[in-house]
C-alpha cells in the first residue's frame, strides 16, 4: 500500500514540474531562408550542382558516342583492336563513376560544400535558438520543420521572428 502512494505522490510531483516548463517552436526552414548568407550559400551549392552534373553527362555521352562507334565498326576490326577499344570504354566507364562519386558521393564535393558553406550559418542560427531559449526560460524548442510532427502549435510561442532579430535579420511576412 505504502508503495501506491509513494507512486502516486512521485508522479504527481512529476507532472507538477512537467506542467510548469515553458515551450517554444520554431520553422527552421523558415529561419534559415530568411537569411541571406543562406540563400547565397544555397544558391553556391545549386550552382555547384548543375555543374558538376554536366560534367558527369558529358562524360557518359562520350563514352555512349565510344560504344556506338564501336559497334559499327566491330565487324571490321581485329580481335587485338577490339578488345583495345572495349578496355577503352570500361575504363572511361568507370572514370565517369568514380567522378560522379567523387563529386555526390556520401562523403564527396558536394558534402563537403554544403559542410563548409551550410554549418557555421546553421551553428550561427542554433547558438541564438539556445541563448534565446535561456534567457526566456523555455525547457525545450521544438522545430516544427523538422521530422517530428506537431499537430498543434499555438503561434503564442512561435519564436521565430525573435530569433530573426537575434541574428539581425529581418523577417519575411
Amino acid at each position: 500500500m505504502r508503495e501506491k502512494i509513494l507512486i502516486a505522490v512521485v508522479f504527481f510531483v512529476f507532472s507538477i514540474s512537467l506542467s510548469a516548463q515553458k515551450y517554444a517552436y520554431i520553422d527552421s526552414e523558415y529561419i534559415l531562408s530568411s537569411m541571406p548568407s543562406y540563400v547565397e550559400a544555397q544558391a553556391e551549392l545549386d550552382r555547384l550542382s548543375v555543374e558538376w552534373q554536366k560534367e558527369i553527362e558529358a562524360k557518359f555521352k562520350k563514352i555512349d558516342e565510344m560504344y556506338r562507334k564501336y559497334q559499327q565498326e566491330a565487324v571490321i576490326l581485329p580481335e587485338d583492336t577490339k578488345v583495345k577499344r572495349q578496355n577503352e570504354i570500361i575504363t572511361a566507364e568507370n572514370d565517369a563513376k568514380e567522378l560522379q562519386k567523387k563529386r555526390f558521393g556520401t562523403d564527396g564535393d558536394l558534402y563537403k560544400k554544403r559542410e563548409e558553406l551550410m554549418k557555421p550559418i546553421q551553428d550561427r542560427v542554433f547558438s541564438a535558438i539556445e541563448e534565446y531559449a535561456r534567457e526566456k526560460g523555455y525547457a525545450f524548442v521544438f522545430d516544427k520543420a523538422g521530422v517530428m510532427t506537431i499537430v498543434y502549435a499555438d503561434s503564442k510561442y512561435d519564436i521565430n521572428s525573435e530569433i530573426l532579430t537575434k541574428l539581425g535579420v529581418v523577417g519575411r511576412k
